[in-house]
């Protein structure tokens, strides 16, 4: 099967897309209605599905927190590939909320996000990569991971 644009940009930056572990919880990682898909939060992992755990301010530091958001976009592009079977159905980035799991006193939950924001406008640049966002520090996310992530997409 050829690489899709989007695949191909992914390779020619040394990204691949990683191994999803398993769900422990009752959704669908997405959901299309119309022309949005809907993407739970898709947690920090590696490409081998281990995850990146940790807090910010605490155990990781901003770069560090940067790449694992960058990790949860990887992972959203995962669910998004194996939903959509192309991700050049993708037309714009809609909405993220970034969820950053941090000490009480941490203040950079938008500059963590970027990872993720950076990936998707490398992608699809900055008009169509760029979306509405929010970024927000978490007391805990499931597994001690560092960073959460859902989206809204527009497709094709």
């Amino acid at each position: 099967m050829e690489s899709t644009q989007i695949e191909k940009k992914l390779e020619a930056m040394g990204l691949t897309l990683p191994t999803l572990p398993g769900s422990k919880g009752i959704y669908k990682s997405c959901l299309t209605v119309g022309n949005l898909v809907y993407v739970s939060g898709h947690v920090s992992v590696q490409t081998d599905g281990s995850f990146i755990s940790g807090k910010l301010g605490q155990d990781l530091d901003e770069t560090e927190g940067q790449i694992a958001a960058r990790q949860c976009g990887l992972a959203m592009l995962a669910s998004l590939k194996k939903h959509l079977g192309d991700l050049d159905r993708i037309t714009r980035v809609v909405k993220l909320l970034g969820m950053v799991n941090s000490t009480p006193n941490y203040t950079q939950h938008p500059v963590v996000i970027n990872g993720c924001s950076t990936l998707f406008v490398d992608l699809w640049g900055d008009e169509n990569g760029k979306g509405v966002r929010s970024a927000v520090g978490m007391g805990s996310l499931p597994g001690n991971v560092a960073v959460e992530i859902e989206g809204i997409f527009e497709i094709s």
